[in-house]
C-alpha cells in the first residue's frame, strides 16, 4: 500500500485510543474518528510495513451502533466528544473491550471485571479550559474548544452538554462582553494578541465555582486595562447561576507554547481555591492543581481502588504519583501510614493541606521525581498505589517499585496502552494480575481508567 491511496471499506474495529481498523484486502489501515460497521471512505497518509495510517474522508454509511441522536448541537465540528451518537450502554461496552484486548495481548488466565459507569453521562465534569480564536480564518471571536482535528479553529461551545448550564453562561457571558469590546485573540504562529484561555471549575458537591481569565500581557487598546478587568469581574458577578461565585483570577501568559500556566495571577474577587469532597473528605483546589474532572465518577473509581487494595490495618502504604492526594487521604483512616509522591509542588502543598482540613496526622507529602525520591525514603512500603500521568512508569523507576518486594500493587491507568506496557516488566518480575476492572471518568469520550491489582 502507498501514501496518496484512496480506498474505501468497513471499519472492523476500534483499538484504543479511537483508532478504527479498516481491512484493505491483506493489509491494515488505522483510522481516527470512526465506529465499528462504518462503511468509510480514507486516504491513506503514512504507509509503513505493516502499519498504515488513513485520514478519513467521508463515512459513506452509519455504523449499526449509531443508534442515538446527539444531544449536543455542536457534536460533530467540535472535536470534545465522538461517542454521542451510540447508546452510553454500548460505548462502555466498547470500552472494556478496547482495554481486555490490550491487556489479553500481555496477560494469560486473569479475571476482567468488565466496566463501571460514570453515575452521570452528561454534565459531570468540574473543569473546563476554554480557548479564544476564531472558528475559521479571520471570523469573529469565538471562544470554547478546538475543532475536531484542528489547532488552531475554535468551535464556539455555548451549548456543551458535558457541563452544567452555568459553565455554558459564563462562557456566554465572557465572549459577549470581549467581543463587544473588540479584543483580539492571542495568534499561536505569530504570538500576537491578548486572549487566550478560560479556565471554569465547579464543585459538584458544595457548588463553588472559580472563574480564571488567560492573558497576555500585550495590552494595546484604548481604554485602561484595569477598567476592561474590573468590568468583566462585574459582568459575570451579575449572572443569575445555580452555583456560587467564590473566586475570579486574572492569570498573565506570555509563554510562546499554547499551554495554561502562570506568569502572574491576580485575584479580582473571593480566593484563589474552592472546595469539593469526595467520598466524605473534603479537598481545597486551586485554579491549576490536579483533580479528578469528574467528581461523582472519581468516587466509583476511587472506591474500586480501595476495595482493590483490600486489609490495610498496620500497613505502610505508598501512594506514588499522588497528585493532591486524594487516594492517600482516602486510605490513611484505614492505615498505619501512608506516603505520597508526587512532582508537581503545588500539588504537594495542596495534598498536605488537605490532610489538615480532614484531621489526617498520618499522610506524608513529598515533592519530587518518583525515580529519585524513593531511594532517599527510609521507610520499606507494605503495599504500592500507583497512578501514574499518561505515558506511565519510568521503566527504572518501576524496577525500583517492584524491588520493594510488597505483596500487593494496585495500579490505576488513565491510558491502558501505558498499563498493558508496564505490566509486561511487572510480570516478568514475579507479579501476576489478579483483577482488573474499568471506569468510565469520561462519558461520550474515547478516554477510559482502568484499575488492576498485581500480587506478588
Amino acid at each position: 500500500m502507498k501514501k496518496g491511496t484512496q480506498c474505501v471499506g468497513e471499519i472492523i474495529r476500534v483499538d484504543f485510543p479511537n483508532k478504527g481498523i479498516l481491512q484493505i484486502e491483506d493489509e491494515k489501515v488505522s483510522v481516527k474518528n470512526t465506529f465499528p460497521g462504518q462503511k468509510v471512505s480514507v486516504v491513506v497518509n503514512k504507509a509503513r510495513k505493516g502499519k498504515n495510517e488513513g485520514r478519513l474522508l467521508e463515512v459513506l454509511e452509519k455504523s449499526p451502533l449509531e443508534t442515538e441522536e446527539p444531544k449536543c448541537r455542536h457534536f460533530g465540528p467540535c472535536g470534545g466528544c465522538t461517542y454521542q451518537t451510540i447508546p452510553y450502554e454500548t460505548q462502555l461496552n466498547m470500552k472494556a473491550d478496547q482495554v481486555k484486548r490490550l491487556l489479553d495481548a500481555v496477560c494469560s488466565d486473569y479475571p476482567f471485571e468488565g466496566i463501571k459507569g460514570s453515575p452521570n453521562q452528561w454534565g459531570y465534569r468540574n473543569k473546563m479550559e476554554f480557548s479564544f480564536g476564531d472558528e475559521m480564518k479571520d471570523g469573529p471571536l469565538a471562544l470554547g474548544l478546538h475543532k475536531k482535528g484542528s489547532f488552531y479553529d475554535i468551535v464556539t461551545t455555548s451549548e456543551c452538554q458535558i457541563v452544567d448550564t452555568d459553565y455554558n453562561q459564563v462562557l456566554t457571558c465572557v465572549l459577549e462582553y470581549f467581543s463587544a469590546k473588540g479584543m483580539t485573540f492571542y495568534k499561536k504562529l505569530s504570538h500576537v494578541g491578548y486572549l487566550r484561555h478560560l479556565l471554569v471549575r465547579k464543585a459538584v458537591k458544595t457548588g463553588e465555582i472559580l472563574i480564571n481569565l488567560v492573558t497576555s500581557s500585550q495590552w494595546d487598546y484604548e481604554e485602561k486595562e484595569e477598567l476592561i478587568i474590573e468590568e468583566f469581574k462585574n459582568k459575570l458577578l451579575e449572572l443569575e447561576l445555580s452555583g456560587s461565585i467564590v473566586g475570579i483570577l486574572h492569570t498573565y501568559n506570555d509563554s510562546q507554547a499554547d499551554v495554561v500556566q502562570s506568569d502572574h495571577t491576580d485575584i479580582l474577587y473571593g480566593q484563589d481555591y474552592f472546595y469539593e469532597e469526595i467520598l466524605g473528605l473534603k479537598f481545597k483546589i486551586s485554579t491549576f492543581s490536579f483533580f479528578q474532572t469528574n467528581s461523582l465518577g472519581a468516587e466509583v473509581l476511587y472506591s474500586t481502588a480501595r476495595e482493590f487494595i483490600g486489609e490495610t490495618k498496620d500497613k505502610l502504604i505508598f501512594d506514588l504519583y499522588s497528585g493532591t492526594g486524594t487516594i492517600a487521604q482516602l486510605l490513611a483512616p484505614v492505615a498505619k501510614k501512608v506516603i505520597g509522591v508526587e512532582i508537581v509542588e503545588e500539588a504537594v502543598i495542596a495534598a498536605r493541606e488537605n490532610a489538615g482540613l480532614n484531621g489526617l496526622d498520618n499522610c506524608d507529602f513529598i515533592a519530587g521525581d518518583v525515580l529519585k525520591v524513593i531511594d532517599n525514603i527510609e521507610e520499606k512500603p507494605d503495599l504500592i498505589v500507583l497512578d501514574p500521568p499518561r505515558d506511565g512508569i519510568h521503566p527504572k523507576a518501576l524496577e525500583k517499585i517492584i524491588n520493594f518486594g510488597v505483596d500487593r500493587i494496585v495500579y490505576i491507568s488513565c491510558k491502558p496502552t501505558s498499563l498493558a506496557r508496564d505490566l509486561v516488566m511487572l510480570q516478568e518480575k514475579g507479579y501476576k494480575v489478579e483483577r482488573v476492572c474499568c471506569v468510565d471518568m469520561f462519558p461520550n469520550t474515547v478516554h477510559v481508567e482502568t484499575v488492576c491489582l498485581l500480587c506478588r
